[in-house]
């Protein structure tokens, strides 16, 4: 079912690092997300390495996915915490800290592609699928491999909007609440959004397998 292939999780390679975590800031019980932010936010900017370790993959591949764009999502993903680092004092106390990051990655993506006077590319399915496995399920995985491969054909197709609410609910796991606060919409909104596009999703996914098959 396209719901179970919606699952699927694709590594990405981290983009190269200049925030580095400090072990001077580790403790023996890691602090949460919120609580290393309101560090930051006070002062102790440390604690920015500590988020970027647990982030910085999660997010490159994100904006990747959304891009279309792994050179520029490496740009991006370095301006996020340059931002988050820049307006540390917005970040409230009862806020999310997923739902802040992915506010700044969107409005970083936009001004990156503002500025270079370009927009977000469709998906390359190429860049995102593992490599052959030459063991004894070789056939098993090659399935899965085509499964994903059409899935990604089909998320590549999507308009933007709709890759970008599907790959939050879907891929990244966010609650509706923390969407509704990145696409600065309802949560109802959100909702429907994602709907729509899982719907969407599903019928560019079986004409793409059918197109296949004939």
């Amino acid at each position: 079912m396209i719901a179970d292939l919606l699952e699927f999780r694709v590594s990405s390679g981290p983009p190269a690092a200049r925030f580095q975590r400090n072990p001077a800031v580790e403790t023996a019980a890691p602090q949460s997300d919120h609580d290393l932010m309101l560090a930051v936010r006070d002062g102790e900017l440390d604690a920015l390495g500590e988020l970027f370790e647990r982030h910085h993959g999660r997010l490159h591949g994100y904006l990747a996915r959304t891009t279309g764009d792994r050179i520029a999502a490496e740009d991006i993903t370095q301006t996020v915490f340059q931002r988050m680092l820049k307006y540390r004092h917005t970040y409230r106390d009862d806020g999310s800290f997923t739902a802040w990051m992915y506010h700044l990655a969107r409005r970083c993506a936009a001004d990156y592609f503002r500025k270079s006077q370009s927009g977000p590319a469709n998906m390359d399915p190429a860049d995102l699928q593992d490599h052959a496995d030459d063991g004894p399920h070789a056939a098993d995985h090659a399935a899965a491999r085509d499964d994903h491969d059409l899935l990604h054909r089909a998320l590549g197709r999507l308009a933007h909007e709709d890759r970008e609410v599907l790959l939050l609910s879907r891929f990244q796991e966010l609650s509706f609440a923390e969407i509704s606060t990145i696409l600065e919409c309802s949560v109802g909104a959100a909702k429907v959004r994602a709907h729509r596009a899982l719907r969407t999703l599903r019928d560019i996914y079986f004409k793409i397998q059918k197109e296949k098959t004939a």
